[in-house]
């Protein structure tokens, strides 16, 4: 079927996938999402890395509903509401208020990266380093596709045509000390900022720690301001706790969450901001021209509250490092017996399968695309990434799940054998 047949434009998807009834979902229910062709598939993305709690959560979904009853809509534009402000400080306390103070709310995480680096730039011009304009992030990195962080994303997709803007943006790879020295030393004063990934999530490459510990020294020594986009990595994903730069020898001076911080149930994100950044603009009276009509709603704040709660009650935490390595140990085993997988990386609870042809060479990314079809039609969802499958399930993966999952990735792989070998 053709997208004609639908009114839905579906996002980063081409016309001729679009609009038939087997990409079309109906429902979700813990791990598992039915689609209007009656079939039922086991969701190994958690929603692209949405619900780390599954679909469904009851005390979240009324939670919501209780603020949509009693507030409805309610801004934080010019002034706040008492939902938002429980959920910042709710945040503020999960991060660690010994090192964040304020947070702000947005609608994405594209959005909240935009915000970033606004935050980024004005903190230096009221530091009195007008030069400091530069922002860096990491090769294959991805923060998403509004303009700012569009450009800040290693990705192609019409950048040009679009007049994405990448003058003051460069990229340097992820685990690579030497290149990073060297850059710093070619920039200087110049460089603004630095984002990262802890996961570099288009291939769930893994920060090292001592590529961490080298970075932070430069930006001590440097006085660039650290961000960490743990859209993807945050609420216990990547591990091991709540957001994944915990454990960095000092902490970003700017955190990004989104996506789980509500299960996936709003258009949600928000930056957390270091003290001394809020200390900062709040004595030189200055106004962040940052602004989302949509950004910390009352519906949005009790969604934060009540996830955070339910995180706690299903010790989700404990769940994400016994689910970690569990499914690390069935990926492993599933590489042993399969010819088309060659490999398993990442960290927690964001793993990637990597793939190879039948004559052992790196699939490119159309090939990917059809193998990510052929698990989809064996009855599970799977993301694709550079020469691999990302899996992100759900932390509440029972051993059940897990073996269907492994039953889903088998056929799927038996699929694309038999496609490739015909």
């Amino acid at each position: 079927m053709t997208g004609e047949s639908s009114s839905v434009w579906p996002l980063l998807t081409r016309f001729q996938d679009q609009g038939g009834d087997e990409n079309c979902a109906v429902a979700a229910s813990g791990v598992h999402v039915t689609f209007a062709d009656g079939s039922r598939k086991l969701c190994a993305t958690s929603g692209m890395w949405n619900t780390n709690l599954g679909y469904g959560n009851e005390l979240i979904a009324e939670a919501a509903k209780e603020a949509l009853l009693s507030a409805s809509y309610l801004t934080i534009w010019g002034h706040d509401n008492i939902y938002a402000r429980r959920a910042a400080k709710a945040l503020v306390d999960l991060a660690g208020p010994d090192v964040y103070r304020r947070v702000l709310f947005s609608t994405s995480g594209g959005a909240a990266n935009d915000a970033a680096m606004k935050i980024v730039r004005h903190t230096q011009s009221l530091r009195g380093r007008e030069e400091a304009c530069v922002i860096l992030g990491m090769k294959g990195g991805y923060h998403g596709l509004t303009f700012g962080s569009f450009a800040l994303s290693d990705v192609a997709l019409g950048a040009r045509m679009y007049g994405v803007d990448r003058r003051m943006i460069g990229h340097i790879p992820p685990n690579d000390p030497e290149t990073l020295a060297k850059v710093m030393e070619e920039l200087g004063s110049r460089v603004a900022g630095v984002f990262v990934e802890p996961v570099i999530g288009n291939g769930s490459i893994p920060l090292e720690a001592e590529f961490i510990k080298v970075l932070c020294e430069w930006r001590d020594r440097m006085g660039f301001l650290l961000v960490a986009d743990e859209i993807a990595t945050g609420f216990g994903r990547a591990g091991p706790g709540m957001f994944a730069s915990q454990s960095w020898p000092t902490r970003p001076d700017v955190m990004l969450t989104a996506k789980a911080m509500t299960n996936g149930t709003q258009a949600a994100s928000a930056v957390l901001i270091s003290k001394d950044i809020s200390d900062l603009f709040r004595d030189r009276d200055a106004v962040l021209a940052h602004a989302e009509t949509q950004a910390g709603t009352p519906v949005v704040g009790a969604s934060i509250l009540a996830t955070i709660a339910e995180f706690e009650r299903l010790q989700g935490i404990a769940r994400s490092m016994d689910l970690s390595d569990r499914l690390r140990a069935r990926l492993e085993r599933f590489v042993a017996n399969n010819e088309m997988a060659n490999g398993v990386i990442g960290q927690g609870c964001m793993q990637a399968l990597t793939l190879c042809g039948l004559d052992g060479a790196r699939l490119d990314a159309a090939s990917v695309e059809r193998v990510a079809a052929d698990v989809f039609a064996a009855g599970a969802l799977v993301h694709p990434g550079p020469s691999s499958l990302l899996i992100m399930p759900a932390l509440t993966y029972s051993e059940a799940d897990l073996d269907e999952l492994e039953a889903r990735l088998s056929e799927g792989l038996s699929r694309s054998r038999a496609r490739i070998a015909a």
